[in-house]
């Protein structure tokens, strides 16, 4: 099997169609610290740049796509990101799968710093997952203590993404 990577976008596209499923604004949740936190809901649009890359040595055998991401985000989280993306494609028409690691660096609630988020697609048989996830303890200066998840939805070929969140008080 020869992975193409023109396939690449139509892959990603059809994994960040998914419905925006957000806790409710006021959710309250606790941290392991036990420290109380409200769930926030940032919404905006991002832009992406994806690029191949060659893969490693080791995996140059093994029918997967490297791309690298880089983004700007627009609206309650104002910022970059930059990142890594793995993919393949099985032989089955509309299977495939994702996973991505990338940091943002930006602004969030007047404070600034960085995260990472991590994503996990899926497609299965033309029906998409994803999730994508803060990595605990990856928040840095303002955004220290940073947790929550982001959905990806895409509307007459514009990125737009909720990211319900919480920091520490």
């Amino acid at each position: 099997m020869k992975i193409s990577l023109a396939h690449l976008p139509f892959v990603l596209a059809a994994l960040a169609c998914l419905p925006a499923i957000s806790p409710a604004q006021t959710a309250q949740s606790t941290s392991p610290l036990g420290t109380a936190r409200m769930n926030v809901i940032a919404k905006g649009t991002f832009n992406v740049s994806l690029k191949p890359q060659p893969m490693s040595d080791v995996a140059s055998g093994a029918e997967i796509g490297r791309m690298s991401l880089d983004k700007q985000f627009f609206g309650d989280l104002v910022g970059t990101s930059k990142g890594e993306m793995l993919s393949a494609m099985s032989a089955v028409k509309g299977s495939a799968g994702y996973v991505a690691i990338e940091r943002v660096s930006g602004t969030l609630e007047g404070k600034t710093g960085t995260f990472v988020l991590q994503h996990s697609g899926t497609m299965n048989r033309g029906t998409p997952t994803l999730t994508v996830t803060t990595v605990p303890d990856s928040g840095t200066d303002g955004l220290t203590g940073i947790s929550g998840s982001l959905t990806i939805d895409i509307v007459d070929g514009k990125h737009l993404y909720t990211f319900t969140y919480s920091l520490p008080q």
